[in-house]
């Protein structure tokens, strides 16, 4: 029976492996999907620069622990909420929200589900950054909330949604002051 084999895995095959032309051929799509990427990522910081209100937003998004360029510009993107919503609706927003699994007298884990991916696959990034340093403010609450027996994963999603809610805070803090 003859499999029709995924490119990746393709490439493992020893046959090709040895094949100097499938090789060339590749790494020069390779090269291209880089240079493609590096354009966009300008394209975009130059968007940011341009715009006065993108840029500030930036560097306040920026200036949460654990949140970097990417992550910054990811929530800009995928969040126009951010700063004008609660910090329930942020959390529910970005997945990051603990929703019950109770039925009559019993209690269940609570889940978080729902929301964005994308925001919540940044978040997971930004709080594991976040968690390596314990003598930042959000190390010390990854650091205490292991120390009260939480498992791991929920320490993580528990920073999550506060890097969320406060990187929502600050914003709002901010919009707030430009009114005024």
């Amino acid at each position: 029976m003859n499999e029709r084999k995924c490119p990746i895995l393709i490439w493992n095959d020893y046959k090709i492996r040895n094949n100097k032309l499938l090789k060339r051929s590749i790494k020069n799509i390779l090269r291209a999907l880089d240079k493609e990427i590096a354009t966009m990522d300008d394209e975009i910081a130059t968007l940011i620069k341009e715009n006065k209100e993108l840029k500030e937003a930036h560097k306040i998004i920026s200036s949460v622990d654990g949140i970097g360029n990417v992550v910054a510009v990811t929530l800009l993107a995928h969040m126009p909420e951010l700063g004008k919503a609660t910090r329930r609706q942020i959390a529910s927003l970005s997945g990051c929200a603990p929703h019950p699994k109770d039925s009559g007298k019993m209690h269940g884990y609570r889940r978080m589900r729902g929301g964005r991916h994308q925001i919540r696959r940044c978040l997971f990034i930004a709080a594991l950054s976040a968690s390596r340093n314990h003598k930042k403010p959000l190390g010390a609450f990854y650091k205490r909330l292991i120390e009260q027996g939480k498992k791991p994963m929920i320490a993580i999603g528990a920073l999550m949604r506060k890097i969320i809610v406060i990187a929502n805070a600050r914003l709002r803090d901010y919009y707030s002051l430009q009114l005024s």
